[in-house]
């Protein structure tokens, strides 16, 4: 199967021998914003209470601090404690 695939670089600040760089490398069919997750700019609060607890949460990671929390159909990005963006998980 041929997919295409897309990578992700995101500059998270400096660190001692210079800037810190994390890439990623998603299948492009990943990539869509999610039409039934949290909108930006909604609080941690707020996403938990309407969409309920996360099936994981990652640490932040950077500066600013950037928060990765799963749901079965949709991940959601959060800066700080406000959502950034949420992306539809890819379907079976």
């Amino acid at each position: 199967m041929n997919r295409r695939m897309i990578v992700l670089t995101a500059l998270l600040g400096f660190g001692m021998t210079g800037p810190l760089v994390i890439t990623a490398t998603v299948s492009a069919q990943t990539l869509v914003q999610s039409e039934n997750g949290p909108a930006g700019g909604m609080s941690m609060e707020q996403v938990e209470i309407q969409y309920g607890a996360p099936t994981r949460r990652y640490e932040p990671v950077g500066d600013p601090p950037i928060t990765r929390w799963e749901y079965a159909d949709f991940v959601v990005y959060f800066e700080y404690q406000l959502v950034i963006h949420s992306v539809a998980r890819k379907s079976a």
